[in-house]
């Protein structure tokens, strides 16, 4: 692996970190930025299931934000163990492992879920962006689609 290889990795970190930072801060516009304009969000049917294109992203993520009151720090994720792979020279899979503790009051028990993010990124002008994400649940309940970085199940909406 090559130097240049590893600061394209450390890239990718930062994205994944900043989309939790982003998220947990109740800073709607910087993390839709975070997404490629075609992005999808592959969540599972409780959670509104495939979101296609940054406008329907950020609308989603803005009920979630008005459900949990607009609030900043009500939520944190944690996210953890990245095992990133380029596929090319402006593509990558990854995969994170996400605690995510509530603050709100949604659940009595403070650590809301444990999950496992599978990603995929593109570079756009230079800069990495989040091109597909798909949560798996594993904890307090278990919904699990499969998928590792290079041999990943693709959302029905998702044609590459």
């Amino acid at each position: 692996m090559t130097i240049e290889e590893l600061l394209e990795i450390e890239e990718i970190k930062k994205l994944r970190s900043q989309y939790s930072h982003f998220y947990d801060a109740n800073r709607l516009d910087d993390l839709v930025n975070l997404f490629t304009e075609d992005a999808i969000c592959e969540w599972d049917a409780s959670h509104g299931g495939c979101w296609v294109g940054k406008e329907q992203i950020r609308a989603n993520y803005e009920r979630y934000f008005k459900e949990f009151g607009n609030k900043e720090w009500i939520v944190m994720h944690a996210v953890t163990n990245p095992w990133i792979e380029l596929t090319g020279p402006d593509s990558a899979e990854g995969r994170f492992f996400m605690l995510d503790f509530n603050f709100c009051g949604l659940t009595e028990d403070p650590l809301g879920c444990i999950g496992v993010y599978d990603d995929a990124y593109k570079k756009i002008d230079g800069t990495w962006k989040i091109h597909r994400t798909r949560l798996d649940f594993l904890y307090p309940d278990r919904i699990v689609t499969g998928g590792i970085p290079g041999r990943r199940i693709p959302c029905a909406m998702d044609t590459r």
